[in-house]
């Protein structure tokens, strides 16, 4: 089923973890109407970017597999409303949320994330849409398996 052109059910709700673990991540009916936001949302990510085809990671976690990953209780993962993902043609996280900024694509929260001292420009880029649109910028960086969230992109 597709959610809008370059983006279906199917890739917004796989997980890994999921699979590994045997847990459902079917969506409700009102989280399979965000994900359409998020994934309306996607397009214009794309669309800043040149129109290369992004690649993501993690869309919508149902609560079971939410707490499988360690994510956060209030993520918006949660809902529906939130995705994880690379553009390896692009370039780096830090790059693709630069670029995502200057575009005026209009977002609840963009996140760089994964940064490190072996990944400076970070591992991946955490997007999420929805009213209101808070436009937050954050980076996280992680030590010892634990993230460090500030303000901006370092």
């Amino acid at each position: 089923m597709h959610l809008s052109k370059n983006f279906t059910l199917a890739e917004l709700t796989h997980s890994q973890e999921a699979v590994r673990k045997g847990l459902d991540n079917t969506p409700d009916p009102d989280t399979l109407e965000n994900l359409k936001v998020l994934a309306s949302g996607l397009e214009s990510v794309r669309e800043a970017l040149g129109s290369i085809p992004i690649v993501v990671s993690s869309g919508y976690r149902s609560p079971k597999v939410n707490a499988a990953v360690g994510g956060s209780r209030g993520s918006q993962h949660l809902s529906g409303l939130a995705a994880d993902f690379t553009a390896p043609k692009f370039g780096t996280p830090k790059e693709i949320c630069l670029e995502i900024i200057a575009a005026g694509v209009k977002f609840d929260q963009l996140i760089c994330e994964g940064v490190s001292e072996k990944c400076p420009e970070g591992a991946w880029v955490h997007v999420s849409f929805g009213e209101p649109a808070r436009g937050q910028v954050l980076t996280a960086k992680f030590t010892n398996g634990k993230a460090t969230y500030t303000q901006g992109l370092a």
